[in-house]
């Protein structure tokens, strides 16, 4: 959690959307890892940990046992139209994702992540103890409203 954290911190301000990290991990390995906004196209860090992983290996799902773990709950809904990261995490060997902080309503008001997530036969593991530092880092440029 705490490299998903810095990769949270790279985060370009907004006041539009939420700054988050995430790392895909296996074998205690870092396979890739992601932030918010870091590729083009409003990108989700879920997602930007995911495509650099594919880019890099030329594979197109990660190996059995890989882990994510991700500052925030993964999205359910996209209101750009991009794929949801529950969806695209649902695609892939990942059958583990550790969280820092649940969704806030600021932008959806029903992310239901972990119930699709958990409803598809993954682990949801919420990491006590990094709800206040992953909600600053979140929110990041938001105070600039």
């Amino acid at each position: 959690m705490e490299l998903a954290i810095k990769e949270a911190k790279k985060c370009a301000d907004t006041t539009t959307a939420f700054s988050v990290g995430a790392v895909l991990v296996k074998d205690n390995q870092v396979l890739s890892t992601g932030y918010s906004r870091e590729l083009p196209g409003n990108t989700h860090a879920e997602q930007c940990a995911l495509e650099k992983y594919f880019k890099k290996t030329g594979e197109t799902d990660v190996p059995q046992g890989t882990v994510i773990y991700t500052t925030m709950e993964p999205c359910s809904e996209r209101l750009s139209g991009n794929l949801p990261c529950t969806d695209r995490i649902l695609k892939t060997n990942i059958k583990t994702v550790f969280v820092g902080v649940m969704e806030p309503d600021t932008f959806i008001k029903n992310n239901i992540g972990y119930e699709k997530l958990v409803s598809h036969g993954v682990s949801y593991i919420h990491i006590p103890g990094y709800e206040k530092m992953c909600l600053d880092i979140a929110f990041k440029g938001h105070e600039k409203k």
